[in-house]
């Protein structure tokens, strides 16, 4: 039992910000007040409490070949089965795979995040890697299995669907690489079997232009409008939406994951984020692949939060950035929610600062006098004091 007091704490959905204290008890918070002082007491005076950070799309494998291939295009970088990246994993023995992974889990950890969602390369045994690498880190990784199978063409549906249910058993969902890369009949069968199984069927989509004019110009369709009518749940990227795409995506209530700074090392542009806002559309954010950004969302939030100002030369408020690392990640129970799109927040089983919810959370300075541009524009690695996620209660830079 643990009381942190005298804190500034962003509670809720809202993130409003409160000084009070608050209690957690067996990895739940029990309560959040001004008159609790049980336990071991953690002064949290000139410090505030945060949720924890949910990054919503990581390739975490690249681990191993950090800024490689620079001024590589895209294509030649990552796109499957013989980008850069893949040659590279291919060569790596799995001692090298796992060693580095757990360097950015750790990275993770030290910089707020508790949940990552990762699209894992590499069938049953890249999904059993990073289990590995994980299992005594205390993060919770979403993982989104793929397999070689999916781009060969010569591979039967029969093969292709078995293939699908055996990953299922082993991970949270499927995390396709992009129309350009698999068929429609693959896109069918992944998404069917795990909207089955309660899983998330997620794809790369409308992540540069060229993408959704090629799309148009051979299907009629753009690659969000294709997502969205074969029930994908979970968009990456949509950086690149044209014609109807962003009411398609609001009006069936699809997440988004952006990743503005992966764009920005792939010379792909900046993701239209005032335009969904308008949209009311539900976005994460996430760091992409390792090989392009360290997997540290407050860089991932100070990038992003600037370069939309400065795009749009408008304001943007810091408290709806801070959001998509933070709550947008959770389940809304009063929400108007197509219920087959609820597996995604039970799947990734992240909350927010309240009463009776699993404590996932950090303690920083407070540097600044505005509490979201403190995570955001203020603090850095070594200000961050400690991190709970659920039972687990870390200490961070020998504090304690």
């Amino acid at each position: 039992m643990k009381t942190i007091v005298n804190t500034i704490i962003l509670k809720g959905y809202d993130l409003t910000p409160i000084k009070s204290n608050i209690l957690i008890d067996d990895g739940k918070i029990v309560e959040i007040s001004n008159e609790v002082f049980e336990g071991e007491i953690i002064d949290g005076t000139g410090a505030m409490v945060c949720p924890s950070f949910l990054n919503a799309h990581t390739h975490i494998g690249d681990s191993i070949i950090k800024d490689y291939g620079d001024g590589k295009s895209i294509e030649e970088l990552v796109k499957p089965p013989n980008g850069l990246k893949h040659l590279s994993l291919s060569n790596s023995s799995d001692d090298e795979i796992i060693s580095s992974m757990r360097n950015s889990l750790w990275d993770m950890i030290k910089t707020g995040t508790t949940h990552f969602i990762d699209y894992r390369e590499g069938g049953l045994k890249g999904i059993k890697l990073l289990k590995k690498a994980a299992f005594d880190i205390p993060i919770n990784p979403i993982i989104l299995g793929r397999d070689p199978i999916f781009h060969d063409k010569e591979r039967s549906e029969d093969e292709i669907r078995k293939i699908t249910a055996k990953l299922l058993k082993n991970c949270d969902g499927i995390g396709l690489s992009g129309f350009n890369e698999v068929s429609k009949e693959v896109c069918e069968i992944v998404t069917k079997e795990c909207i089955k199984r309660d899983k998330i069927p997620s794809i790369h989509v409308g992540e540069y232009l060229e993408l959704q004019k090629k799309s148009l110009k051979e299907t009629g369709k753009t690659e969000i409008e294709r997502a969205v009518n074969l029930n994908f749940k979970l968009l990456i990227h949509s950086t690149y939406p044209i014609g109807n795409d962003l009411s398609l995506i609001s009006e069936n209530n699809k997440l988004i994951a952006l990743c503005p700074r992966s764009n920005g090392a792939l010379n792909l542009g900046i993701p239209p984020i005032r335009n969904f806002i308008e949209q009311k559309i539900n976005m994460l954010i996430g760091t992409d692949n390792i090989m392009l950004n360290s997997p540290n969302l407050m860089r991932e939030m100070e990038y992003t939060l600037k370069i939309m100002r400065a795009y749009y030369k408008k304001y943007i408020k810091p408290k709806d950035i801070l959001k998509m690392a933070t709550v947008n990640g959770c389940n809304k129970s009063d929400d108007n929610l197509d219920k087959k799109s609820l597996n995604f927040y039970s799947t990734v089983n992240k909350t927010v600062i309240e009463e009776d919810n699993d404590a996932q959370l950090f303690i920083t300075k407070l540097i600044s006098k505005n509490p979201y541009l403190n995570i955001i524009n203020r603090v850095e690695t070594d200000n961050i004091i400690a991190i709970i996620n659920k039972d687990k209660f870390l200490y961070l830079n020998n504090r304690k």
